[in-house]
């Protein structure tokens, strides 16, 4: 098979590589139809993760189609198209009894390789799912491969930033969501689905904007001077009930931090590299700030969207605004690491 793989900073090939096999009786075998590039890809692509081995098939969002299984896999078989979340689960620990499915026991990230050891990612012709029935969903007919594939990742994990925040019909907030890249705009569209009072999106990027505002929020743009004035006229001048941060920067954090209001939640669901806080324990403390944090359950979340209709009703394939060739994966990179041609999201077509 062919795919696109971690070659050192910066790099990434598309390549020859071997087929993936069957190694343990729960495994399946995909073959890959649409495949996402993720901005925590470049947390690897920009070296802000270390340890990745050079030759590991990058990415972790995916849909497909199973052509084999082991012979312990009763869920699924050969022809059924699914999709999967970006970690692997086992379904039956006490983190995935809980909901928590991102901290399964046994659980793996595609496209993380270190010493020979971990998962191959899915931006690759085929791509290997162990724990085949407790990780895989079905793509049935009510979704299309693009609502599947952001399922795995990025809108759950936006609907998750939004409901760790408590937003409801029943408690209507005003909130913040720091940065409007693919996650950010998933939680932007889910603050406004699950009853947000008024939803302010911040960043820099006029086409960003657009679209948060297109979803329903109030767009502020971040690079202008006084941007907070907005917010502090709306809240009377206490600040957000919540700030949902969707970048993983200390900056953004910080900027959250910020806009919240003495007894507010801040919910950070961007891959965080830095080893510290941009806030103290004092400030914490006279906020009486509420601060959660954490890798999204996705698969956990993605059943939930599904079963609730939210994912069927919702325009979320809307943030894909750039196709590419899998062969083409390297342009791919550049593009969205670039945000050229206004690209938001953007996918590859095996």
């Amino acid at each position: 098979m062919k795919g696109i793989t971690f070659e050192g900073l910066k790099t990434v090939h598309f390549t020859q590589l071997p087929d993936p096999e069957i190694i343990q009786p729960g495994d399946a075998i995909v073959r890959v139809s649409l495949a996402g590039v993720c901005g925590s890809d470049l947390h690897v692509f920009h070296g802000r993760e270390t340890g990745c081995d050079c030759g590991t098939v990058m990415g972790h969002e995916f849909v497909g189609e199973i052509v084999e299984t082991g012979k312990e896999v009763r869920r699924f078989r050969a022809g059924d198209r699914v999709f999967s979340p970006f970690t692997t689960s086992c379904g039956a620990c006490y983190y995935c009894r809980i909901g928590l499915t991102a901290r399964c026991e046994s659980g793996k990230l595609y496209g993380w390789r270190e010493k020979g050891q971990g998962l191959h990612g899915g931006q690759a012709e085929y791509v290997r799912v162990p724990m085949a029935d407790t990780t895989l969903i079905h793509l049935t007919s009510d979704l299309s491969p693009e609502q599947g594939l952001l399922l795995g990742d990025i809108f759950s994990t936006g609907y998750f930033c939004a409901d760790m925040a408590g937003i409801s019909r029943e408690t209507p907030v005003t909130c913040a969501v720091v940065g409007c890249g693919p996650v950010g705009l998933m939680a932007v569209m889910s603050a406004v689905d699950l009853g947000a009072a008024r939803v302010f999106a911040l960043d820099t990027v006029t086409e960003r904007l657009a679209k948060a505002k297109a979803f329903g929020a109030i767009p502020v743009n971040v690079g202008e001077p006084d941007f907070g004035r907005a917010l502090r006229e709306a809240t009377l001048g206490r600040g957000v009930d919540a700030a949902l941060e969707a970048v993983g920067s200390p900056g953004a954090l910080r900027l959250a931090i910020d806009l919240v209001r003495p007894g507010g939640i801040v919910t950070s669901v961007g891959v965080h590299t830095s080893e510290h806080f941009p806030f103290s324990p004092v400030e914490a403390y006279n906020k009486n700030l509420t601060y959660r944090i954490g890798r999204c359950p996705a698969r956990y979340y993605a059943e939930k969207l599904i079963r609730e209709g939210v994912a069927q009703r919702l325009d979320i394939a809307s943030v894909i605004t750039h196709r590419f060739a899998l062969a083409d994966g390297a342009e791919a990179y550049r593009v969205f690491d670039e945000k050229a041609d206004d690209c938001l999201k953007a996918v590859l077509v095996c």
